[in-house]
């Protein structure tokens, strides 16, 4: 009960920013302009954005299936679709609650431990982050852009060295002083202490240099095909971007969706590309066609692939026997 209360408040507020978002995004945009811009769009440069976007999907689907390896191989073919069901949840789920449907997902139809596959879950995350500051700290520094945008990614910075130590402690916490009367404590509870042992299980594939490095740089991979998404679209809306800008809007952009948010992160993606647009001297009208155009395409096309996964996975679980 107490789950689901605390999911509801942080929907409850994810949508409260999203709709904040919406309201800062359209206040003194021309969305005449806007929707004439989009309406404008070159299909090709499109049909490229679309490629990058299903590139994109396939290095992160890679990723998944290099941090859950040590624990039990999946196939790709499996494994891609559990991480899109989970993307049409986002889409229509408050909060990135998505990440808990596709751990729920893989969990039970592969027999593993849904919070072991949780705890890949959060070693994924971390890992994208890390890799996404570092793309838009490089960027910052090739376009010598200052201002509240770089406070947001010095924050990004912040947050990043956080979740990195976060995971370290969680790696070494049997061997910091208490850890015997924490575990003690805790096996009062003995279903929730198995919980925890399992979620570390999960967060053990951090310890590994091999898997950890092949999911940086998959993790570079797929940015680099958000990055082609972002200049692609450009020049469908015939905005020349360069690769500093672009990179700049694809971490800016995608940095914002780790803000509770509504379903999609509507809002919060918008208004990260449009302010950072604005740093580069693009009207609000610009800014907004091109950061609602990107977030369409991916939504789009990550929901599409959700429902395929859907319709040929089935909801109702059972585990699945690997051949």
């Amino acid at each position: 009960m107490r789950s689901l209360t605390t999911g509801l408040a942080r929907g409850g507020i994810g949508i409260i920013i999203s709709l904040v978002s919406v309201y800062l995004v359209l206040r003194g945009v021309d969305l005449g302009q806007t929707a004439s811009l989009v309406s404008g769009a070159r299909l090709p440069w499109l049909g490229l954005a679309m490629v990058g976007i299903t590139a994109d999907m396939v290095f992160r689907a890679l990723r998944w299936q290099r941090l859950i390896a040590p624990i039990r191989p999946v196939p790709l073919r499996r494994l891609s679709g559990y991480m899109l069901i989970g993307y049409l949840a986002n889409n229509v789920l408050p909060a990135r609650l998505g990440e808990l449907v596709r751990s729920h997902y893989l969990g039970d139809r592969e027999g593993i431990s849904r919070s072991a596959t949780l705890g890949t879950v959060v070693v994924e995350r971390v890992v994208d982050t890390v890799v996404l500051v570092a793309i838009g700290a490089a960027a910052i520094l090739v376009l010598n852009i200052r201002g509240v945008i770089v406070s947001a990614i010095l924050v990004g910075v912040a947050l990043a060295g956080l979740l990195v130590v976060a995971l370290a402690v969680a790696l070494a916490a049997h061997r910091l002083p208490g850890a015997r009367h924490i575990a003690a404590f805790l096996g009062r509870w003995p279903r929730f202490k198995g919980m925890v042992r399992r979620l570390r299980d999960g967060l053990r594939v951090a310890a590994l240099p091999r898997t950890i490095a092949a999911s940086a740089l998959l993790s570079v991979l797929a940015w680099s095909c958000t990055v082609l998404v972002v200049l692609a679209v450009g020049q469908a809306l015939g905005i020349e971007l360069t690769v500093g800008e672009g990179a700049l809007l694809a971490a800016g952009t995608n940095l914002a969706t780790a803000i509770p948010s509504g379903p999609g992160y509507l809002g919060t993606f918008e208004y990260a590309g449009q302010t950072i647009a604005a740093a580069f001297g693009l009207a609000a009208s610009k800014g907004l066609a091109l950061a609602l155009l990107v977030h369409v395409l991916t939504l789009a096309l990550s929901s599409v692939g959700g429902l395929a996964a859907l319709v040929l996975l089935g909801w109702k679980g059972r585990p699945v026997v690997s051949k």
